[in-house]
């Protein structure tokens, strides 16, 4: 359970250098398509904060309920930007209290791109989710470094060497 408490706590630590990173840019760099799977920064960021609450919605049964992963939750950046903060702050809420038993019970969950139910234990599926954000985080990090933006150091084991002391 450590693990999934630091993997939740590096998540808004690597969000917020990246989400600082992005406030730098201009709204057309924000909307470029940089080539990644949601195009442009804005689009790949309002995926990860929709992945985000459809994973939550799923452990959860509470907070939004997107039905499309390519929706864009919010119209500005700084809407975006509050919500990946809020959204940040309801992952570790929700991680902090899960016990032992939790995460070893199955969940029962439709997919968005496909048909059926699909039944797994939770654990999984909570790293899958901080693993998709890492995936994303980089597509971002690479569409920053080639519009000519300085490289973020978002590995986690420089959130563990700064303010994730905690778990070494």
């Amino acid at each position: 359970m450590d693990s999934l408490k630091m993997m939740a706590a590096y998540n808004r630590w690597a969000n917020a250098l990246v989400y600082d990173a992005a406030a730098e840019l201009s709204d057309d760099e924000l909307h470029r398509d940089t080539g990644a799977f949601f195009g442009s920064i804005f689009g790949t960021l309002s995926h990860l904060l929709t992945a985000d609450r459809v994973w939550l919605n799923r452990f959860t049964g509470e907070g939004p309920r997107p039905s499309a992963l390519n929706e864009h939750p919010c119209t500005t950046f700084v809407e975006l930007q509050e919500a990946r903060r809020n959204e940040d702050e309801r992952i570790i809420t929700y991680v902090e209290n899960l016990t032992a038993e939790q995460l070893d019970a199955q969940i029962s969950y439709s997919p968005l791109s496909a048909q059926g139910l699909i039944q797994h234990r939770l654990s999984p599926a909570l790293v899958h989710m901080f693993n998709h954000q890492t995936h994303h985080r980089g597509q971002v990090h690479a569409g920053l470094t080639g519009m000519g933006k300085p490289s973020l150091a978002i590995d986690l084991i420089y959130f563990l060497r700064s303010q994730g002391r905690a778990w070494m």
